[in-house]
């Protein structure tokens, strides 16, 4: 059954047909109000709903702790990693050739000068030297027998029953003679070196290697060094040690610099500690400087002579060096954690105006009480940025709080 529809609404609805009809714009200006009203009351319901959430998080300045650096008189210093080193090194080798025939030392003794190493066998050596004891004699018994000659004919020709022809034959025969002897002393030397030589004797106090030859190998020998050796075993010395190091072109300017201020053992002595040692207490003096600086690592050489009469210092050991090189003088220090790297330079991060991050760039020394020596580019005043770096961007704010900066005697 269909829906009735009145008169009334028939009506309505032809009239309100005819209105649009009849009036358009201001059927169009109708509908836009509505949306506005629409639109507007939309609004304000999501209006009130933002306004009942929270407001976005304000960033807030990092904390830091900062510091006045640190002021200490200490003496100007430089550092550098070197590497021990025999004062003397020998290959010990033999100078005559034969069987070996005595090792007389354990591998790593420690030998006296003059003690016997190695004997090789003397008897080839023993024959050769009595061959030439023998021409020596022949030689002497000629010479002996031409001076006899000599001295008759000299008589004969003082009693006019000579001639001088046979004085001059004598004369030579006796010059023969003694060269001869002279010879033949010669040979016997020269026997006398060789068998002596069959014993191979430390050429100074040292510490000895291992043998690199065994009882019973023949060995090569040469005098002259001109020819293939054998190799028996390496001697170094102990007492006193070579500590070589290399510097930079700009500490050894430091240093020239330094040592025509001071031209004494201050700027010459050296302290070294060894890589399980914690503080400097070896003393040595520095007594070499190279005449050159490398051109291919821009460095020169310098070595300092330690004492080491205990024999502990070890050649190829690295060590430490500290090389001092002024009196005492008032420096700003502070933790090394606050130096850092920028390209070829080091920059410290300060406190600048309204709180702000504010880099400077620094001139670094050594380290000293476990803090790192400032020589320029910070003032006493300077408030240091010494923790929560990695949080303070240069240009940037920060929250700072007070911090301390100590300095550790035992690591001066």
């Amino acid at each position: 059954m269909g829906k009735k529809v009145t008169r009334y609404q028939a009506i309505n609805e032809t009239e309100l047909s005819d209105y649009h009809e009849l009036n358009p714009r201001r059927s169009k200006a109708w509908l836009a109000s509505v949306a506005g009203v629409a639109l507007f009351v939309a609004a304000g319901i999501w209006g009130s709903h933002y306004l009942e959430q929270d407001p976005p998080p304000v960033a807030k300045s990092a904390s830091v702790a900062v510091s006045a650096p640190l002021q200490r008189e200490v003496e100007q210093r430089l550092s550098f990693l070197g590497q021990l080193a025999a004062a003397k090194q020998v290959e010990v080798r033999a100078q005559v050739g034969g069987t070996l025939k005595g090792i007389y030392f354990d591998d790593g003794d420690i030998v006296r000068q003059g003690q016997l190493l190695f004997e090789i066998d003397p008897e080839p050596y023993r024959i050769k030297h009595a061959q030439a004891l023998a021409e020596l004699s022949a030689a002497q018994a000629r010479l002996s027998l031409a001076t006899r000659e000599l001295a008759r004919a000299q008589q004969l020709k003082d009693t006019d029953a000579g001639s001088a022809e046979n004085l001059e034959q004598k004369q030579a025969g006796k010059l023969s003679a003694q060269a001869a002897v002279t010879g033949a002393s010669a040979m016997v030397r020269d026997a006398r070196f060789d068998m002596d030589r069959t014993r191979v004797r430390a050429p100074f106090t040292g510490r000895i290697g291992a043998h690199q030859v065994s009882v019973g190998n023949l060995v090569a020998g040469s005098r002259a060094g001109n020819a293939s050796t054998t190799l028996l075993a390496t001697l170094v010395s102990l007492d006193p040690a070579w500590l070589n190091f290399d510097m930079s072109e700009a500490d050894y300017m430091k240093f020239q610099r330094e040592r025509a201020k001071a031209p004494g053992r201050l700027a010459n002595t050296v302290y070294a500690s060894l890589g399980d040692e914690a503080k400097f207490d070896r003393i040595g003096t520095l007594d070499f400087v190279d005449n050159a600086l490398d051109r291919a690592s821009g460095t020169i050489r310098a070595r300092a002579t330690l004492k080491n009469a205990d024999g502990f210092l070890t050649p190829g050991a690295f060590a430490r060096v500290r090389l001092a090189l002024s009196t005492k003088s008032a420096v700003l220090l502070v933790p090394d954690a606050a130096v850092l790297p920028d390209q070829s330079d080091h920059i410290v991060l300060t406190l600048g105006k309204d709180n702000v991050v504010t880099p400077k760039k620094v001139e670094l020394g050594d380290l000293r009480g476990g803090l790192r020596v400032i020589l320029s580019g910070l003032a006493p005043n300077d408030k240091v940025i010494i923790d929560g770096i990695p949080s303070a961007a240069p240009g940037s704010k920060v929250a700072p709080h007070p911090g301390t900066i100590r300095f550790d005697a035992g690591k001066d």
